[in-house]
């Protein structure tokens, strides 16, 4: 269910947004003529596909872009070797622009529109980082050219978050206080459809659950072992019981990384990874004590030892209307992707393999209708939005009807239509931040509504504790 629902005071404050000035054209321009430039940075990042804190060619050559246009560039920040800020102007407003660029593992396909894996290749963009990585700088670049050309003060500032998926780089950013300073963050998300509405996502942790039993010959002496894999396995049975009682919008999933090697063995060391999602921290905590609690006693029953690894959590996002609105405003003032002949042929094969895709082939020139609505995913720039107002868009970088994490938005992640979705999500940043910087009151607006969302007494707390970085959680 999707609910939908309209804040007066955004709508009212939709009047305060400038209509277009003869300046946008040339800023649209400016990023259109950028665009082999882009395309080229989302190729060569699509090409390494990277994964979390492994990123560093990708995270190097953003900031090679950046320093080469005159941004001061800070690398390694909050204690991550591809974490960088990339700063350029001074003084207030400061407005943030957030860059990705990791990859997933255990999925990769050629930028073709059938089934056509790489050979050797263990990761890929089937989440389309390397464009919004490649997207952001191209809005930053054009946002640093307009701030100098209008001689308008203000900082432009990009941040590098390594390990989006998995890794919540920019917690540990946010953490560190990096965006104590910033005024309004702004980010982008591929998809398959071009919207800019004021979409939450769930709160989310994850834990390797490490079981440790004895060996043993299976067969010669099986009294003598304690199998660290029937832990882990009574440990699943408990948490899918608990599926049933958990609340409608809770979301619980695993993948066991260690089971053992050989039949014969009495595995003394078994791990599963799991993901615990709710809509609200506090959710989470609820679940996961619970989730504790059935790994105790599966390590219990079983005979053996348990610990697990706290490896990331994100709060959810703080969705702020005042800014979605004015978003929503400037990307229908873009529009949306228009495929060439190629690139229908592209799309038309691709959209057959689709079961039941939930959008036509044309929407991709279409703008969504706003709405603010409870999204499933999970994303660590929902702790950006509890430490500055953060707004959002989601650019139609692949075949209407994709799926996130398939195979389907790694091929067009890796193409044209990946690229000029980018160009849509660049000019529409771009906008924004200039509206951003010439219109106080809606940065006013937008604060305003930010301290009431999160009330006087607000603290903030992260998912993961007070652990460092795990740099090595891909490895």
């Amino acid at each position: 269910m999707r609910l939908i629902t309209t804040s007066l005071a955004a709508l009212a404050l939709t009047a305060c947004v400038h209509a277009q000035s003869p300046g946008d054209k040339a800023v649209l321009d400016s990023i259109d003529a950028r665009y082999d430039e882009t395309a080229a940075m989302a190729r060569q990042i699509w090409d390494w596909a990277e994964v979390g804190y492994q990123e560093e060619k990708s995270s190097g050559l953003l900031q090679s872009k950046l320093s080469d246009a005159g941004f001061t560039v800070e690398t390694g920040v909050a204690g991550i070797p591809t974490a960088f800020v990339a700063s350029y102007g001074s003084g207030g407003p400061v407005i943030a622009v957030l860059a990705e660029f990791d990859a997933l593992p255990g999925i990769n396909q050629d930028a073709s529109p059938d089934r056509s894996p790489i050979e050797g290749k263990h990761a890929g963009h089937a989440c389309g980082h390397n464009l919004f990585g490649a997207g952001s700088v191209g809005a930053a670049l054009a946002i640093r050219d307009w701030l100098e050309q209008t001689g308008t003060p203000g900082t432009i500032r990009l941040y590098g978050t390594p390990a989006e998926e998995g890794g919540s780089g920019k917690v540990y950013m946010v953490r560190e206080g990096l965006f104590d300073d910033v005024d309004i963050a702004l980010h982008w998300h591929g998809d398959d459809q071009n919207s800019a509405a004021a979409q939450t996502s769930l709160a989310n942790r994850s834990a390797k659950f490490r079981f440790y039993g004895v060996s043993a010959h299976a067969a010669g002496a099986p009294e003598r072992g304690r199998s660290a894999l029937d832990g882990v396995e009574s440990f699943n049975y408990m948490v899918n019981m608990m599926h049933e009682h958990v609340p409608q919008d809770a979301r619980i999933h695993y993948v066991i990384t260690s089971g053992g090697v050989a039949p014969n063995v009495v595995p003394d060391f078994a791990e599963v990874f799991y993901y615990a999602r709710h809509p609200r921290a506090d959710g989470v905590e609820d679940i996961w004590a619970r989730m504790e609690d059935a790994a105790r006693g599966a390590a219990m029953g079983t005979g053996t030892r348990v610990e697990w690894e706290v490896i990331h959590g994100n709060n959810p996002l703080l969705v702020n209307e005042t800014l979605a609105k004015m978003m929503d405003a400037k990307l229908r003032q873009v529009g949306g992707v228009d495929y060439n002949a190629e690139e229908e042929a592209f799309a038309q094969e691709i959209y057959k393999s689709f079961a039941k895709p939930d959008l036509p082939l044309g929407s991709e020139k279409e703008v969504q209708p706003f709405e603010v609505s409870l999204g499933y995913g999970s994303t660590d720039v929902g702790d950006v939005s509890f430490a500055v107002p953060t707004v959002g868009l989601r650019a139609a970088t692949w075949v209407p009807g994709t799926a996130a994490h398939s195979w389907q938005a790694v091929a067009a992640s890796g193409m044209s239509i990946g690229y000029k979705g980018a160009q849509v999500a660049a000019k529409t940043l771009t906008l924004a931040a200039i509206e951003l910087y010439e219109n106080p009151k809606l940065r006013q607006a937008a604060r305003a509504e930010f301290d009431a969302a999160r009330g006087e007494d607000y603290e903030y707390t992260s998912l993961l504790g007070d652990r460092d970085p795990p740099l090595d959680y891909r490895k």
